[in-house]
Order: C-alpha cells, then structure tokens, then sequence
C-alpha cells in the first residue's frame, strides 16, 4: 500500500490514478475535500492535515502495510502576504511527513518539490542538479520554502530515510483552472492580449507522475532529478494554446519596464481589495527571465523514460477542458 499527500492537487490526482491503473492499493489524505473521481476499492481516503504530526503518525502505524509515500501536498503562491502559511506548510508539514515516516519504518519517500528550490535562475547556463539554493540567490519565498522543505527530506536521509526528490518545471493538465499552471488555460480561452519574452521549461503532469512511480520502484535514493520535457518561450506556449482553443494569439508584448508598473499596480490594488494580486513582483521576474533545464539525469537514471511532447500534452489538456466546459 502506498500513502499519498496532496491527493486533490494537480500532481497528486494524477498520480493516484496512474497508481491505481497499476493494481496498487492507495492511502489518500485530504485536507479539505475528498476526491470524487475514483470509484475504486483499492483507494481509501480520509481527512487529515499534514499539520497534524499526531494524526499523521496514528494513520501510518495503525495501516501497517503502507510502506511508500508520496509526498505532493504543498501550497503554491507568490503572494507575498501568505509567507506564514507558506512556510508552515511547506516546510513544517514535510518535516511532519519525514518524523512520521521514521517512526513508521516506511521504506521509501519520493517528496515532490520545485525547480523554484534552486533559487535565482542563471540566463548563461543550462539549470541541472548540481545548482544551489543561497540565500543570494533567493528568488521567491516560495522556492525559499521548498528549499527548506526539501532540507527536511535530505535530515530524513541522513537519518536512514530512502527518499529521491523531484523538481518539476511548469507543470501542465487539466485540473483546477482557476489556480496553478491550469489558469494559464483559462487566460487563453479568455483571449488575454499579453506575452512575455521569456522562456522556461514545461512538463506534462502525466510524466511527473510516471517518473515519480519509476523513481519509486527503483534502487535510486538520496538524489534529485529535475523532471522537465521541453524548454519553451511563453510566446510559444500561449500560442500553441489559442490555437488548440480555436482563439486569438497574444499580441501584446510585455516589456521589463511594463512588467514592473504593473505588479506595482496590482500589490495597491491587493491591500485595497484583500484578493490576491494576479501578478508579483516574483512571477514578472520569472515570466521574463531566459531560462533553459536540462534534463539528461533523469534519462540516465531512467533510460526508458520518454517525455510526450509539449505539443501533445497542449491538445490533450485543451480537450478536457472543452470537454468540462461543455458539461456546464
């Protein structure tokens, strides 16, 4: 039996359904809703915050045929305001998922974290493992938080914990599209006029849960893999979109200068409104920076691991979300 965190997220309903096409029995808890997706005997959900060191620990002891787990739970935000939460979450729930597994004796961890952990991304150089977080190079609370939660992981291996930790790019499918990479979706189908220059890596999240399964069931521990398929400018992305939507390209060039104005714009509009900023100062930074993954390791380590290609994954997400729009 597997245990799995995050479960309703983007990474972690897919990774359950994949688990369960392969005949394995799986352990969800949800924070606040349960997944009504899966009618299937071999899944069992409940309620329970990874917060909760007390619960978390009495789930894993009394169930003792969990011996892996899969670590997705976390919050994503740029919104500075979140920070607390941010941290809390990020950093002391995974150190409650590690104690919980030592004290358990769960046999392998496979923690989903970002490339955002790796700090401020060099424009010279191909992004690989071997690059460090610093606090120089701190780009976002949020990579900052899962710089420190993947800290938690690798304290879990020095103390005989097997664990491999998984940084993703821009993670792509059909989930939630008013949250997350799903809402770049959304900003398409609703024509959004505006593009940036930069470039970044993408991934379908059909893959990232298919390479944390193979990472699982291998030898491999005490190492890290940047899970990325293709690196691509924003331009590119936002008109393979449009175009699968049957929609209008961006046509609207964001210039640094602009880019600075408005996340200036929307932090005044934030502290009047209480809603969320739709940009910040992190996310305009990373939408025109020029950065490029490689992802070789994972191939090595996994050679018959194949990525879709970002052209697929596209036509693949754009039709499930037609598809529950025209459920509505």
């Amino acid at each position: 039996m597997v245990f799995v965190t995050g479960g309703s997220g983007l990474v972690g309903r897919e990774l359950i359904a994949q688990l369960l096409e392969q005949g394995k029995k799986v352990f969800a808890i949800y924070n606040k809703t349960p997944l009504p997706d899966f009618q299937s005997a071999n899944l069992h959900q409940i309620k329970c915050s990874i917060l909760d060191i007390a619960e978390l620990e009495n789930i894993l002891q009394t169930n003792k045929d969990i011996e892996q787990i899969y670590h997705c739970a976390a919050i994503v935000t740029f919104n500075p305001r979140l920070k607390r939460e941010l941290f809390k979450v990020n950093i002391e729930g995974t150190a409650n998922i590690v104690n919980a597994a030592i004290n358990s004796g769960i046999k392998k961890i496979v923690h989903v974290s970002s490339v955002a952990s790796l700090g401020r991304m060099r424009e010279d150089v191909a992004i690989d493992e071997t690059m460090n977080w610093t606090e120089e190079t701190n780009n976002s609370h949020y990579g900052q938080s899962k710089y420190l939660g993947e800290m938690e992981v690798w304290r879990g291996i020095g103390e005989g914990l097997d664990a491999v930790i998984v940084n993703p790019t821009i993670i792509l499918g059909a989930g939630d599209w008013n949250a997350g990479s799903p809402h770049l979706f959304k900003s398409i189908y609703n024509e959004f006029p505006w593009y940036s220059d930069g470039t970044t890596g993408f991934v379908d999240v059909r893959d990232v849960a298919a390479a944390m399964i193979q990472l699982m069931d291998s030898d491999i521990s005490g190492q890290r893999f940047i899970i990325n398929a293709e690196n691509k400018s924003f331009k590119e992305l936002f008109d393979l979109i449009a175009k699968t939507f049957g929609k209008k390209t961006p046509y609207k060039k964001v210039t640094p200068f602009l880019a600075k104005v408005v996340w200036r714009l929307e932090a005044i509009k934030s502290i009047f409104t209480g809603k969320t900023p739709l940009i910040t100062k992190e996310t305009s930074v990373a939408a025109m920076a020029k950065v490029n993954f490689d992802n070789s390791k994972l191939k090595k380590q996994l050679p018959g691991f194949t990525y879709r290609k970002i052209e697929d994954t596209i036509a693949h997400t754009c039709a499930a979300f037609i598809n529950g729009l025209s459920k509505k």
